[in-house]
């Protein structure tokens, strides 16, 4: 439902803490909408609720997403890209040399804040609308847990935040301070409780696909209690949401693994049973190079393809793109013999040495001509690509001429595999005993391997790890996951990364000017 809002709402905004949310002070306010003469229909409360899933799926017009920024951070994949500068708020997170200046923070602070605030506006009003009760329900419940959504990752990315739960007055913006990460937390907690009863167990796909559902809140609900190391509440909210049956379908929700791993990254198998929560796009938005950042295309598709693709006929059709979020070579070993290696790999050195892409000149055989190249490296090449993501030329839009943004391939926020195996942990952490042959969470585990065709193995924290790992590369989640497992300083210290201060994201130094907001200890700050 990540549709652009057809309206601006006419309110000045001077805070660089909602400084995404602000219009250009240019305005001809008869032609707008006066935020005061708004919130009065139905109509109004659901542009309102789009508005707040917009900034969920929201993109940077620097061609990047919160699944780079995290993708690259981790220890399996580099920036990649045009040069050791290209888009550099990536680069600066893969070699850990961004400083409050210069990174990705300010994307992820403002993405955050952005939807807060229109969630904020939106829970203030909507009582005073005229509507049907439960749609007003679901409405709310909706907002309630993108808000929490939000939340979730500025915690888990900033530590030091402030939180916001009502609009903020004009003459207030600048006094705004951060709270203890306990109380954002425990804010998180009561709003998800409080949302799941007002959503539904289900939606229809063909008109209300990316819209959250029980399920959806549960899983998130469950991810928030296992960052507090509440492993027992983690692991009940987990269970509610995959199901009495690992492995079977959720009777309540449907929930199932898809048989055929590769099937998860077919452009045509949106909103499939193992989908949770995903990220909807679509290529009928004619996103254009003026505003990148405002395409409803997928800007994941265009910067992880190669540079230069030069097929064969027997080559798969990948689509030219920027050579971004490389695999490195060990992140290859790792999975090379793994049944997930073809889907999730993309291997253009391959390709090339077996003469599937480039060629010699008159196709002659190899040495009887000059080479022509399969693919061009860019920077950091390994030749292992991002295979779950490369755009195909057979998905490039029929819609307009910008075909670079607005490829419509969903991207995962939550998918059953993920909770599967958070489960697994959740329950190892809470009743150690709980993990045999033929437990729960022995089930869960090796569901995920046996829709590969793997052998079932033990419950350990290592094995868990691997199969995250495995399962879920490319998707922006091993970062999240070392930090969570305490590795991270152990695992990426290669990388540059110093313990003690890149578990979190610099404040974004703009936010800290003329406000009361204080830079966090971990970035020689006070707080």
């Amino acid at each position: 439902m990540k549709t652009k809002i057809k309206y601006i709402l006419a309110l000045v905004i001077g805070a660089q803490l909602l400084n995404s949310c602000k219009k250009d002070l240019d305005v001809n306010f008869q032609e707008r909408i006066l935020v005061d003469n708004y919130y009065k229909s139905p109509a109004d409360a659901l542009a309102a609720l789009i508005s707040v899933y917009d900034r969920f799926g929201y993109q940077d017009g620097g061609l990047y997403d919160k699944v780079a920024i995290m993708d690259v951070a981790g220890d399996d994949q580099l920036a990649g890209g045009g040069s050791s500068t290209d888009i550099n708020a990536l680069q600066v997170i893969s070699n850990y040399t961004l400083t409050p200046a210069i990174g990705p923070q300010t994307y992820l602070w403002n993405k955050g804040y952005a939807g807060i605030y229109r969630a904020n506006i939106l829970l203030s009003r909507i009582d005073a609308i005229s509507m049907d009760a439960t749609t007003k329900a679901r409405y709310t419940a909706e907002a309630k847990t993108l808000r929490a959504l939000f939340y979730f990752d500025l915690v888990r990315f900033f530590k030091n935040i402030p939180l916001l739960t009502a609009e903020v007055p004009v003459s207030e913006m600048y006094n705004v301070t951060q709270v203890p990460q306990e109380d954002v937390y425990a804010f998180i907690e009561k709003e998800l409780v409080a949302a799941i009863p007002g959503l539904p167990n289900t939606v229809p796909a063909a008109t209300e696909g990316g819209r959250l559902t029980k399920g959806a809140a549960q899983a998130l609900l469950g991810k928030v209690y296992l960052w507090e190391k509440k492993y027992q509440l983690a692991a009940d909210q987990f269970a509610i949401v995959n199901g009495p049956t690992p492995g079977q379908a959720n009777p309540t929700y449907g929930y199932k693994l898809l048989p055929n791993f590769a099937d998860l990254w077919k452009v045509s198998n949106k909103f499939n049973s193992e989908s949770i929560l995903e990220i909807v796009h679509t290529g009928a938005s004619l996103g254009n190079w003026n505003d990148a950042g405002a395409t409803e295309g997928n800007l994941l598709n265009i910067i992880t393809g190669p540079r230069g693709y030069n097929p064969n006929a027997a080559a798969p059709d990948y689509y030219s793109g920027y050579s971004f979020l490389v695999f490195t070579k060990a992140f290859f070993d790792f999975i090379h013999f793994d049944p997930r290696n073809g889907a999730t790999v993309a291997n253009l050195d391959s390709l090339e040495k077996n003469y599937i892409i480039g060629n010699y000149d008159g196709n002659g055989p190899a040495g009887s001509g000059n080479k022509r190249p399969g693919y061009t490296p860019g920077y950091n090449n390994t030749g292992y690509f991002l295979g779950k993501f490369i755009a195909r030329q057979s998905n490039k839009t029929t819609i307009g001429t910008n075909f670079d943004l607005n490829f419509s391939q969903d991207i995962y926020e939550i998918r059953l595999a993920d909770t599967y195996l958070l489960e697994a942990e959740s329950i190892m952490n809470a009743t150690p005993g709980a993990v045999g042959t033929g437990s729960r969470a022995y089930q869960l585990l090796n569901a995920v391997r046996a829709r590969v065709g793997l052998n079932p193995v033990a419950v350990t924290q290592d094995n868990i790890e691997k199969e995250r790992r495995l399962e879920l590369a490319g998707e922006g989640h091993r970062w999240l996951d070392l930090i969570r497992w305490g590795k991270a300083a152990t695992v990426l210290a290669s990388k540059g990364f110093v313990a003690g201060k890149n578990e979190i994201f610099p404040i974004p130094i703009n936010e800290l000017n003329n406000t009361k907001l204080l830079q966090s200890k971990e970035w020689g700050g006070t707080k």
